[in-house]
Order: C-alpha cells, then sequence, then structure tokens
C-alpha cells in the first residue's frame, strides 16, 4: 500500500469511526420513538449507505451489482460469501429492512450494541451451536413473518479470497421450514477490504446475485440439497469473478451456524 493509500485508509476510519460514535448515540435517543420500519432507515440504512459511500470516496472502493432481476419482491432468506466487513455494511443498507445473525456480545458494546438491540438482530451465542441453530429457527421464522429479509453467512466467518469454508444448514434450514426460498449472493469484497489487517486498496468489487432457489420437498434431505445448490452456485460465481477457483478452508476457520 503507498504512503498516500495508507493516510487515504487512516483518514476513513477516522471518519467511520467518529460518524459510528455520534451516529449510535443519536440513535439511542431517537429511534425507540420511531416504528421499526423507520428506525431501520434511521439507525442502519443511512449510516450503512455512508459507509460503503465513504470507502468510494475516501479510498476508492466502488461496486458493481449484477443480478438485480433476480430479487423477489418478497423478503426471504440470503446466503451470501463472507470475506469482509464491506458486504455487511452493502447488504444491510441495500435490503430494507434486514435482520441479520450477530454474535450476543456485540449487543453489550455501549451505544453501538444499544442502538443495534433494537433493529431485531438475532444474537446468538457461538460457543453453543445447538442451541444457536433453533435459536435461527425460532427468531429467522419470526423476523420473516415480521416482513423483513433475513441475512445468513453460512460460511459462519470471513473466509479470505480464494478460499470458501464449508456452509452451514442453518440458513436453508430457516428457508425450507418456512417455505420460501434462498437468495445466493457471491462478491470478491476481501480482494480490497481484506479480513486481516487496516489496509484498504482500490478497485471495483462485483457482487453478483444469484436465482432465487426453492427447496424441492421437505425434511433434512431437501435442505441438505438446497444447501449443496447454493454453495456450488456461490463457488462457481466466485471462480467467474475471482478466475481462481476457490479452495476449502481449514474446518476449523468457520462457524456451526
Amino acid at each position: 500500500m503507498t504512503t498516500v493509500q495508507a493516510l487515504r485508509t487512516f483518514l476513513f476510519y477516522l471518519l467511520l469511526s467518529s460518524s459510528s460514535f455520534f451516529w449510535c448515540i443519536l440513535c439511542v435517543f431517537i429511534a425507540p420513538l420511531l416504528p421499526f420500519r423507520a428506525r431501520y432507515r434511521l439507525v442502519v440504512q443511512a449510516w450503512c449507505a455512508s459507509a460503503t459511500w465513504l470507502a468510494k470516496v475516501v479510498v476508492g472502493i466502488r461496486y458493481e451489482v449484477r443480478g438485480l432481476e433476480n430479487i423477489p419482491e418478497t423478503p426471504c432468506v440470503i446466503l451470501a460469501k463472507h470475506q469482509s466487513t464491506w458486504e455487511t455494511f452493502f447488504l444491510s443498507a441495500f435490503f430494507e429492512p434486514l435482520s441479520q445473525v450477530v454474535k450476543r456480545e456485540l449487543l453489550f458494546v455501549p451505544f453501538f450494541g444499544w442502538a443495534m438491540a433494537m433493529l431485531r438482530p438475532i444474537a446468538i451465542d457461538r460457543s453453543n451451536p445447538k442451541a444457536a441453530l433453533k435459536q435461527l429457527a425460532k427468531q429467522g421464522n419470526e423476523r420473516i413473518k415480521q416482513g423483513a429479509w433475513v441475512l445468513v453467512f453460512p460460511e459462519g466467518t470471513r473466509i479470505p479470497p480464494g478460499q470458501i469454508g464449508k456452509f452451514s444448514r442453518g440458513g436453508a434450514a430457516l428457508a425450507v421450514n418456512a417455505g420460501l426460498p434462498v437468495l445466493p449472493i457471491a462478491h470478491n469484497a476481501g480482494e480490497f477490504w481484506p479480513k486481516q489487517g487496516w489496509a484498504k486498496y482500490p478497485g471495483t468489487i462485483q457482487v453478483v446475485i444469484g436465482p432465487v432457489m426453492h427447496a424441492e420437498g421437505t425434511g433434512p434431505r431437501a435442505i441438505a440439497e438446497l444447501n449443496e445448490r447454493a454453495f456450488a452456485w456461490v463457488s462457481e460465481t466466485q471462480q467467474q469473478i475471482s478466475g481462481v477457483a476457490p479452495q476449502p478452508c481449514p474446518p476449523d476457520s468457520a462457524s456451526a451456524v
């Protein structure tokens, strides 16, 4: 990373952290007075959109989206590739309202966690995978009935570019049990916003929204088959985006949810 890019990255983090601090304080006092959809637009959509805008303007991380025609009219379960923090910002601003699976510990962070708690996330305990899967099934179904998209990163954690983690069946199970399709999403954000370190690199992120996938039947076999189809599409699309077939990541790098 050049000296100029390092300075731009420092400025980006300074602006992002400052905006998040003041935004969270403001939202803690204003958001409780608003209905959920307006609350989401204020707390999440506006701030996440500003984060992706800062990334574009300050450090030169742009993006292109393909497959907009594949987005269904009604919310469903989103199964997205996870490489960086960028896609969390982008997807939270793009799909509205959206409920995502987060670590329970995040809700205890002063102001940030308090603001997040008002947005109906699915806050799980990753140390207890069985309980987390049950919670995802129960609360995910509730969020969908409330008209929210449910975002699941089936790899469970951020996986570096060129690798792909095993997909947990939690998201597919939620979709099958709710009678809804899954919407797979692939991208290469990790090439410009790496998982490790603080460096940011200019370039254009390719985001590809796949066709909705419906389960063929019900029960464990249908869940496994749907999950495998989503995994195969994401893996193939990652190869098309980056030009390299993603390799399996170490099994201990992914979460069970």
